[in-house]
């Protein structure tokens, strides 16, 4: 009994190991990789409808509306979806700008999407969502039109930091660096797709409205914030329909990072409901991979299906100081696996260029850490605990630009 007991401990621990280790080989495997534009022949200027979609608050997009007025493309239209806010002396306007205030208040991202796409002026080439938060980088829409250009219909831009004034905004900057690189970039660069980030990216018409149709956006509706979240719903179906989504590193967006342990729980705790909602979908794509030889469903399928960092990290310590009283061969091999991932860690922050302030803010990710963790106490009850995160940061894109004089490349 005893030996079926360490058996069975050994085969998960294993399995462990193989979530540590698997984005060290995805960034091995991507530096032999190359980037999927073939062309940088513009024959195209593709039409983009952005929608931006804000919740009670209005004002926080008025610098994210200026940064596309200010974009080095011209081929687009705007729409703001302000749902259940007071737009009463609103007073930014432009030819590109189209405000809509739904009545009654719409309260789901979801149905901000469509009743924007219900209103668009015409029927445009792409679809780019975009959050109330977000600033684009003044090249944004032109890079979007390259990969346009190239075939791409799903192109996920690249969401980083407008903001790292905080040790929390800091850590938070890190993660998304680290997952940008893991679950975006390298995977595209092999072959596979990008997780969507939830903003910034664009998805051919036709594609997105599909989407929007589908069961899963009709029936989520009627759950509110059970509603599994719709950034996953569209890569499930872009997966599920085979289709590649691409990883644009040029095509920038900034978002605004949590500054305080309340948002962090606050954030947190819908984005782990989300993942474990998710789980099924997942693991669907990676026997769907498996058994229908498509290298794109399996890679993003074990890309989703992996643990959040801080629990793989907490199991896998566990399993590590137990594997040392039972199996020591075990025990060796977890820490040996947790050294190699925490190498990647740093090595991928490496790749990405990441700015100073976050190699000297490194020490507060345990104060984040320990913000997950409460937010993984508050899942139980979504339509209680979930809160809209209240966006505080209102700052321009030129401000953005002047301390990040670079264009953000990868070479």
């Amino acid at each position: 009994m005893t030996g079926i007991l360490i058996s069975i401990f050994s085969v998960v621990a294993y399995i462990i190991m193989f979530f540590l280790i698997l984005p060290f080989m995805t960034v091995l495997l991507s530096l032999l990789g190359s980037e999927k534009i073939k062309t940088k022949e513009i024959k195209k200027e593709f039409d983009f409808g952005c929608i931006i979609t804000a919740y009670k608050n209005a004002a926080i997009t008025k610098p994210l509306i200026q940064s596309l007025i200010r974009q080095s493309y011209n081929n687009f239209e705007i729409y703001l979806v302000a749902d259940d806010c007071d737009v009463t002396g609103w007073d930014l306007f432009d030819d590109k700008l189209t405000v809509l205030h739904p009545q009654p208040a719409l309260k789901l991202k979801a149905k901000s999407i469509i009743h924007g796409i219900e209103n668009y002026k015409r029927k445009h080439d792409y679809t780019v969502i975009l959050d109330a938060d977000n600033l684009a980088h003044p090249d944004f829409l032109k890079t979007l039109n390259l990969y346009a250009n190239n075939g791409h219909r799903a192109i996920q831009g690249q969401r980083t930091a407008k903001n790292l004034d905080t040790m929390f905004a800091c850590a938070d900057s890190t993660g998304e660096f680290y997952k940008n690189y893991i679950e975006r970039y390298a995977p595209y660069l092999i072959g596979s797709s990008s997780v969507i980030s939830g903003s910034g990216m664009a998805v051919e018409y036709n594609l997105y409205n599909d989407y929007l149709n589908s069961d899963e956006i009709q029936e989520g509706q009627k759950k509110w914030k059970k509603m599994l979240q719709e950034d996953k719903i569209l890569q499930n179906f872009l997966i599920g329909k085979k289709e590649t989504i691409s990883y644009a590193w040029d095509a920038v967006i900034y978002d605004e990072k949590v500054v305080s342990g309340d948002q962090v729980e606050t954030q947190r705790s819908r984005w782990l409901f989300s993942y474990f909602q998710n789980l099924p979908n997942s693991a669907g794509f990676v026997l769907k991979g498996l058994f229908g030889l498509n290298f794109n469903q399996l890679f993003f399928g074990l890309m989703t299906v992996s643990p959040p960092m801080f629990i793989l990290l907490f199991i896998a310590v566990l399993f590590m100081v137990a594997g040392f009283f039972i199996a020591p061969p075990v025990g060796i091999a977890m820490f040996i696996a947790l050294v190699i991932f925490s190498l990647n860690v740093l090595f991928t922050l490496y790749l990405s260029k990441v700015p100073a302030q976050i190699w000297s803010a490194l020490w507060g990710i345990p104060f984040f850490v320990l913000g997950q963790v409460k937010g993984l106490l508050k899942m139980g009850n979504p339509n209680k605990n979930f809160k809209h995160s209240e966006h505080t940061r209102t700052v321009s894109i030129d401000d953005v630009m002047k301390n990040n004089p670079e264009k953000i490349t990868q070479d």
